[in-house]
């Protein structure tokens, strides 16, 4: 069984548990990280899409909801 099967199978608290470590491990890290340059230009060129008129923001929940009908 692999890592992940493994948390799977876990009863919700201790994937509570497991969630807080790794978030711990994530943000109270020493550790740097940049985000790659195609990430800015990326966010560059959403900015000027938006500016055109040619992309329009949306709701969190909507995008999500779309996005999981999209993978199902």
């Amino acid at each position: 069984m692999n890592l992940l099967e493994t948390i799977h199978e876990l009863p919700k608290i201790e994937k509570i548990k497991v969630m807080e470590f790794l978030w711990d491990e994530l943000t109270f890290s020493n550790d740097t990280y940049s985000s790659p340059k195609w990430h800015k230009n990326a966010l560059l060129e959403t900015e000027k899409r938006m500016l055109e008129g040619k992309e329009k923001a949306i709701d969190w929940n909507k995008a999500k909801q779309m996005l999981r009908n999209d993978i199902s």
